[in-house]
């Protein structure tokens, strides 16, 4: 028998990205052990969570942080990582140790950083105003995009979409505002809370190129890549992506 893994008292956050909910995790928690205490909140305006009257980072972050026990392990994918960086920063008796799941402190691409082009941020939101629905099902093609089981991960990702009501339209224009515009590298090197990424190589969205550079902010970073995943490996590649993520819940 192998060494059984001890795995940590502090509750586990996951926070889902744009344009899901939290039913993205559903396929991840029957795999996960049992001792886990785990919360998977909706990010606001997303699945079962009221949208806040302006969506801004500070009224996301207070909401977040009140549906967020104390000292907990926030694991963050995409914009959800986004969210958990500024929660890191700004709520840090919330948050004991940040991973991120496919995510980045500046999505966007900025002279020598990585990142996602600006024209497409700009389709996504031209295409939010003629058709929601659609929308967010284009999103969930690019999700899997590059994945060896690409058919299969959509299909689990749009059951997770229609198993609660769609995100209201000013919320998938606020969480895209939020990934056009916020810039955390700062806050995300001066973080006081140890973290790990976990990167899919074939990720369009979230360029494994920017691993070194985030080393460059933090050194101590741990990096872990997925090397035929693309922007969610946890539903792609699961086995091996909890073989990863066991590195860091074992205590």
């Amino acid at each position: 028998m192998g060494e059984q893994i001890k795995f940590n008292q502090n509750p586990v956050v996951l926070l889902h990205g744009w344009g899901l909910n939290h039913q993205v995790w559903s396929q991840l928690l029957q795999a996960l052990p049992q001792e886990l205490d785990i919360y998977t909140p909706d990010l606001p305006g997303f699945g079962l969570s009221p949208c806040p009257a302006s969506y801004d980072i500070d009224s996301v972050l207070a909401v977040l942080a009140e549906q967020i026990p104390d000292q907990s392990m926030v694991i963050g994918w995409s914009l959800g990582g986004l969210l958990a960086i500024a929660l890191a920063g700004r709520y840090p008796h919330k948050v004991s140790a940040l991973g991120l799941i496919a995510s980045s402190p500046c999505f966007m691409a900025k002279d020598n950083w990585p990142g996602m082009q600006s024209k497409v941020m700009q389709q996504f939101a031209g295409h939010l105003q003629q058709d929601l629905a659609l929308t967010v099902e284009r999103f969930l093609a690019i999700q899997a995009m590059g994945s060896s089981t690409a058919r299969q991960d959509i299909k689990l990702l749009k059951q997770a979409v229609l198993s609660l009501p769609l995100p209201s339209a000013m919320a998938l224009q606020g969480g895209l505002e939020l990934l056009a515009s916020l810039d955390l590298r700062q806050e995300f090197a001066a973080l006081t809370q140890s973290v790990f990424i976990i990167l899919g190589r074939l990720d369009s969205l979230v360029p494994v190129a920017i691993a070194p550079l985030l080393q460059s902010l933090r050194p101590e970073l741990r990096v872990e890549i997925v090397q035929k995943a693309s922007h969610a490996p946890f539903i792609s590649h699961q086995d091996e992506f909890i073989s990863l993520l066991s590195r860091y819940l074992s205590v």
